[in-house]
């Protein structure tokens, strides 16, 4: 296990076993530019280009504990970015888990399927990567028991409530502030807000 995980753990950021063995095995450094790989274990964002960046390590622990994704579970990565995400989401999913990563910036998605697939998760049919409007989620893949997003909205796309299944879980940043959100009915809502972060705009796809 690299520095960077330990530290996560040694932290008290990343706490459950399946976030952590997906931590381990699915490294940071295959999603980041060549140039940044010295960077790879830092706890900082970096840029993949575009003017996008694969999130700091300890926002996107933050993220998946409080998402809870669980083995066999069918879940949306909106903003899939170089696909890190989507990778550690697919590795905890299992083999007969789905992850769909949504990603609008149409060489990022090339990049995230690439970076996916040093895994084998495209070729066997665990992830599907999308250059489509994030906000808009993927009506054909849903409902999901989870969604994560990874650009800030200034509001929940009504879209991505309605792709929730009940009693599903979606972690959203709107506003810099990470919303919990638990889907108890069909228009009826849990939500719990964590701040002091910052991200990326979630932009609509032009």
């Amino acid at each position: 296990m690299n520095s960077l995980v330990n530290s996560l753990i040694e932290q008290g950021y990343l706490k459950t076993s399946e976030i952590i063995d997906a931590f381990a095995n699915i490294e940071r450094i295959e999603f980041v530019p060549e140039e940044l790989e010295s960077e790879a274990n830092v706890n900082i964002p970096l840029p993949i280009g575009h003017g996008q960046t694969i999130s700091q390590p300890l926002t996107v622990a933050i993220m998946l504990e409080l998402l809870n994704p669980q083995k066999n579970q069918n879940i949306l990565d909106v903003g899939s970015g170089s696909g890190w995400t989507t990778a550690l989401l697919a590795y905890i999913v299992g083999p007969k888990g789905k992850v769909t990563g949504v990603e609008r910036i149409k060489e990022l998605a090339e990049l995230a399927q690439r970076n996916v697939n040093k895994f084998g998760f495209i070729d066997e049919g665990r992830v599907e990567i999308y250059n489509s409007d994030g906000s808009l989620g993927l009506e054909k893949n849903a409902p999901y028991d989870r969604i994560l997003v990874s650009a800030m909205a200034e509001e929940v796309p009504q879209a991505l409530k309605r792709q929730l299944k009940i009693k599903g879980k979606m972690v959203i940043p709107v506003n810099n502030t990470i919303w919990y959100l638990e889907k108890k009915g069909e228009n009826e809502f849990y939500k719990e807000e964590f701040s002091g972060f910052n991200f990326v705009p979630l932009v609509v796809k032009g």
